[in-house]
């Protein structure tokens, strides 16, 4: 008879509990966040970095709450998955941040009008 792995070790994942506490610390690390934005505790800065590390803790706590990543035992495939898809997203986050910060420091109306004076026109 063939015995589910999960069921065998008593492995807690799928366990309502795990579901309550995972579902209970997002809607902390949410309503956190919220209420520094919302009412302007830190300054801009320092907010960016709070805001910053509790989405990454909320990321980690998606991850292991509700996905269930690192709790499997073998094989790891579903990891090696979500690592190429991490690094595919991340790819995609980092280059688009990228265009566009060169994008607007090369098409500001000061460089504008400086080209446009070196061209031989312009205002």
């Amino acid at each position: 008879m063939k015995t589910n792995v999960y069921q065998a070790s008593n492995h807690p994942t799928g366990q309502f509990k795990n579901y309550l506490i995972g579902y209970f610390v997002s809607i902390l690390l949410t309503l956190s966040s919220f209420f520094i934005v919302t009412n302007h505790v830190l300054t801009l800065n320092t907010a960016v970095y709070v805001i910053s590390l509790l989405a990454i803790g909320q990321f980690i706590i998606q991850i292991v709450f509700f996905l269930h990543l690192f709790n499997e035992r073998s094989p790891r495939y579903r990891l090696l998955v979500f690592l190429l898809m991490l690094s595919i997203v991340l790819i995609l986050v980092i280059g688009s941040i990228w265009i566009m910060t060169n994008l607007s420091s090369n098409m500001s109306i000061p460089k504008q009008i400086q080209y446009m004076n070196n061209q031989g026109g312009g205002f």
